[in-house]
């Protein structure tokens, strides 16, 4: 998908690696990864397929759940085959063009999913606040909208990476410290000036992320003073519950990022696998966990679930019944 033109690089690959330090255990430790990939890919496939089934279930928050979903199968599929290939076959190579494809899609729904967080937020904000005009400021084509303004968002500022990735050459070393691809790793690697991809990179993550999580923030601060305006303990409480899901899906995705920027810049030096287990634990735990969360707090999701999967057994039952 991105080919390369710099013919003056040493490599022609680069090496992804897994967990350094514990490479004797990789076929143990790929247990639990493989479980994960397995609860990613139901969870998420069976809350998209029950969304689109059922009309009840076409209602704002949902929509923006089933976007949540879609962007984490996205991000799954293009983490996990990788980390399962290097732990069961110790195969890590990869061409140019294949790690700048794959560092595209993984930072593509990344912002995805951290713009679909804040659409979240908004949709909160709107059904506290104005909870009578719910529906009608949130309508199905005000939802297609945001849709669409989080994909061109997001493939406009993600498109030139790789791009400016293809000028550079590398020429010290071809072996990445993460089992995927990722920008700020392959730029280490190049014997040429990274100025302008350091720059354009440190960009990319404050106008996505870094400004999408400071209005969750603001988002949740007109959330707790609506919250606080309401009389009754009950009501508040009622309004802060329906809250609970998406500050988890929040939690799960800022707070290894934030703790391994905190790491890199503040922190002691420590092992390299601990940055890695971290940055597995931002790009590997929501996808995973994000589903499990949803259907927990989630009474009408857990039923409409529950349905699909019981009612074929009358089914079953009546056309034994007949015959």
């Amino acid at each position: 998908m991105f080919p390369i033109n710099n013919t003056n690089s040493i490599f022609s690959t680069f090496l992804v690696t897994g967990i350094p330090g514990l490479e004797a255990a990789h076929i143990w430790i790929s247990i639990p990864f493989c479980a994960m990939f397995f609860v990613t890919m139901v969870g998420n496939v069976t809350i998209i397929a029950v969304i689109r089934q059922q009309h009840t279930l076409h209602g704002p928050m949902y929509l923006f759940l089933a976007m949540l979903a879609a962007s984490d199968l996205g991000l799954s599929l293009f983490t996990f085959p990788t980390m399962l290939r290097i732990f069961w076959l110790g195969a890590g190579e990869l061409t140019f063009s294949a790690c700048f494809t794959q560092m595209f899609f993984i930072h593509t729904f990344q912002d995805f999913e951290s713009a679909i967080i804040l659409a979240m937020a908004f949709d909160r904000y709107v059904a506290i606040s104005r909870p009578l005009h719910y529906s009608s400021i949130l309508t199905s084509s005000v939802i297609a909208k945001i849709g669409l303004a989080i994909v061109v968002r997001t493939l406009t500022i993600q498109v030139p990476l790789p791009i400016l990735l293809r000028r550079l050459c590398f020429c010290h070393s071809n072996v990445l410290s993460h089992p995927y691809c990722l920008h700020p790793d392959i730029i280490k690697l190049s014997c040429t000036n990274t100025r302008i991809n350091s720059i354009y990179g440190l960009f990319v993550l404050l106008s996505t992320m870094g400004l999408d999580f400071l209005l969750i923030l603001f988002s949740y601060i007109l959330i707790l003073k609506t919250v606080l305006s309401i009389a009754s303990y009950g009501g508040c409480l009622k309004a802060l519950t329906t809250c609970i899901s998406h500050l988890c899906a929040v939690i799960l995705f800022f707070t290894p990022m934030l703790c391994l920027s905190i790491l890199h810049r503040f922190g002691p030096k420590l092992p390299s696998h601990v940055y890695v287990t971290m940055a597995n634990m931002h790009f590997l735990i929501p996808p995973v966990m994000n589903p499990i969360v949803y259907v927990m707090k989630n009474k009408q999701i857990r039923d409409k679930i529950l349905k699909l999967f019981i009612k074929k057994g009358p089914e079953k039952s009546q056309v034994k019944s007949i015959t």
